[in-house]
């Protein structure tokens, strides 16, 4: 082979070995395992698929109309066709060029011109046609790999939407989820608000009767009133939440403003222990983002292929072959109005060559960039599922903590209330009991909450969700 040839073949050779490097050291540095998660057992539940990762069937009846109706998927499913169809294209680049062609020509010779008195002498007139119909080809040979360049980085484009599409998914899925449980949630605060209510207008009402018989004073009556009252405000705070709550799974739904129908409970609801999260390298597979910036490297490596290729001479063999005659009655006339011709040429940069190594030069920086993301994408995915395993074991510690807190206080309220019945307790310390129980209800459900949504996160951290 030529040493023109071989230089440049051995040049793009080290191009790809370059890319594969890049990605090969983004990942070097990747941990063993989770931070104070030292197991390495490789089972994982991103694995799991999401209709058996959840168990509710209202929250299952969202995600599958959330997952058909949503909006960003629709835009990713055409993103998809698009890359799909750059891709096609680019597996004809390398397919000569084949066009059909017709022209038909009208010339009227000076009859003063050489060409007019020749033209007179010969065919006895001064005007001339031209009539000519045929085929060119054109084909460029792929000597430096332009073009295989050009198919692995639509390829890497195309996957990429794939991936990006699954990426969507898995946070739609997670965020849906998310919402579900935060409004059951304040399902259970509206519920505990309403029943402290009907708690606080017994207390009310036994005040109100002993300051009409001159047992109690204003001031524990304005009072009591008073603690009555949080309650009460809690119940159009927490209907309002609801309803925005709400229009925000109407969002990710692809749907207008309408009350979501359930009934599911929040106290019903069992929370998922020990679930798995494998080891760190498994997310450079199952998490689509990371796949997606590995990707975009693929892409960026292939276009510093495609911006070198064009410092070499470009071969092209042209070709044309028709039916050409002066006369029109002739046109067609086989043989003797065919006509061929093909010619082969080599064309190198000369003047542009500037431009060209401008061209490249970026082209490596941006996959410089490509290789900086992509560790980025890395080092968040291993953060992201570090977090979620922090915070399901600290919340389930609070949990259970708030849990004993409730069931304390819950007693402690009988009491006060049974005494101040007998005049063995008064109206403050009903009124600090009744307080400390409503926050620490509230404060349970709210935790509860946290520890779904962040077994949620934990999966969608892992890569589920998309299949």
């Amino acid at each position: 082979m030529n040493k023109y040839i071989k230089k440049p073949i051995r040049l793009l050779l080290l191009l790809v070995a370059a890319g594969s490097f890049a990605q090969q050291k983004a990942v070097a540095e990747l941990p063993g395992n989770y931070l104070n998660a030292p197991s390495s057992d490789t089972t994982n539940i991103a694995d799991v698929k999401w209709k058996d990762f959840f168990a509710e069937k209202d929250l299952l009846a969202m995600l599958d109309n959330a997952l058909a109706k949503n909006n960003t998927l629709q835009v990713a499913d055409k993103n998809i066709e698009i890359a799909n169809l750059q891709l096609r294209q680019s597996k004809w680049n390398s397919v000569p060029q084949v066009n059909a062609f017709m022209n038909v020509s009208s010339n009227r010779l000076s009859e003063n011109s050489l060409n007019g008195i020749n033209a007179n002498q010969a065919l006895g007139k001064n005007h001339i046609e031209d009539y000519t119909a045929g085929l060119n080809l054109s084909w460029e040979a792929d000597i430096w790999g332009k073009f295989r360049n050009q198919k692995a980085k639509a390829r890497a484009e195309y996957l990429s939407t794939t991936e990006a599409k699954k990426a969507t998914q898995t946070a739609v899925v997670a965020n849906v989820a998310k919402s579900f449980y935060n409004l059951l949630m304040l399902d259970a605060q509206l519920d505990i608000a309403r029943r402290t209510l009907l708690l606080n207008d017994s207390i009310v009402f036994m005040v109100n009767l002993q300051y009409e018989s001159g047992q109690a004073t204003l001031l524990a009556k304005q009072q009591v009133e008073a603690q009555r009252l949080v309650a009460a405000k809690l119940i159009p705070e927490l209907e309002r939440n609801i309803a925005l709550q709400e229009n925000a799974i109407g969002i990710l739904s692809g749907a207008f403003p309408e009350q979501k129908q359930r009934s599911s409970m929040l106290n019903e609801l069992a929370i998922a222990d020990n679930l798995s999260a494998g080891i760190p390298s498994q997310l450079l597979n199952k998490r689509p983002d990371v796949r997606n910036a590995e990707l975009n490297l693929q892409a960026a490596n292939a276009k510093v292929g495609i911006t070198k290729a064009y410092f070499y001479p470009t071969l092209t063999i042209t070709a044309a072959g028709g039916v050409n005659s002066f006369e029109s009655s002739n046109w067609f006339t086989i043989p003797a109005s065919l006509f061929g011709n093909i010619a082969g040429g080599l064309t190198a940069p000369l003047l542009n060559s500037k431009k060209i190594r401008t061209q490249y030069e970026i082209s490596k920086i941006e996959r410089d960039q490509a290789v900086v993301q992509f560790r980025q994408t890395v080092l968040v995915a291993v953060t992201e599922v570090t977090n979620a395993l922090v915070s399901i074991e600290k919340l389930k510690m609070q949990y259970q903590l708030s849990e004993e807190r409730t069931v304390t206080l819950q007693q402690t309220v009988k009491n006060a209330t049974l005494l101040f019945r007998n005049g063995l307790a008064n109206y403050i310390e009903v009124i600090i009991a009744q307080g400390n129980l409503l926050q620490s209800q509230l404060e349970l459900a709210s935790i509860k909450k946290d520890r779904l949504a962040a077994n949620v996160e934990l999966y969608r951290a892992l890569g589920g969700g998309w299949e």
